[in-house]
């Protein structure tokens, strides 16, 4: 977490421990997407003001496989709510995860790193759209960073303007 970032900000709307932990985790894994849309509205709040009108909202993507197995990505529920919100476009597959990674929980910071290197690019053809637009890049949780760090990567990778990421919930030292 002390490690310099490429975004130029970000944020969370929550701490990933106690109820903020629930919530991720029954939008995450139980099939609770009706918590995206307060989630979102919180998610919003935190960004009020900070993101330049021509910014695109962009989640972080699932594989194909994952989403197929889980129905939906919840980053993309989230963002879809943060960008009517804050009346910014928004790009649910502006991002491609390229290759299926392992579940990333339990794994060390370098792993996670190592995991993810060239695991997330630009959509081929919807990638054009993050050209030279400022990005805000949604996920559910923010641990090591090692995903936003990709996808960062990635609307680089796709001539981006600056990218700001907010997520639901980021782990703390305690977490």
């Amino acid at each position: 977490m002390q490690a310099p970032k490429p975004w130029v900000q970000g944020r969370a709307a929550l701490m990933y421990r106690d109820t903020g932990r629930k919530i991720v985790l029954a939008l995450k894994h139980g099939d609770r997407q009706e918590m995206a849309r307060p989630a979102g509205l919180w998610m919003a709040n935190m960004m009020r003001g900070l993101v330049a009108e021509d910014a695109i909202v962009v989640p972080v993507p699932l594989h194909w496989s994952r989403l197929l197995k889980r129905r939906y990505n919840q980053s993309a529920l989230l963002a879809k709510v943060v960008a009517d919100k804050l009346n910014l476009e928004w790009c649910p597959d502006a991002l491609v995860r390229v290759r299926r990674t392992v579940s990333l929980e339990g794994m060390s910071h370098s792993a996670r790193f190592e995991i993810l290197e060239n695991a997330i690019r630009p959509h081929p053809k919807r990638g054009t759209l993050l050209e030279r637009r400022p990005v805000l890049l949604i996920d559910d949780v923010m641990t090591t960073g090692a995903t936003l760090l990709a996808c960062t990567r990635a609307c680089m990778d796709a001539s981006s303007g600056p990218v700001r990421v907010l997520t639901l919930a980021r782990a703390g030292k305690d977490a």
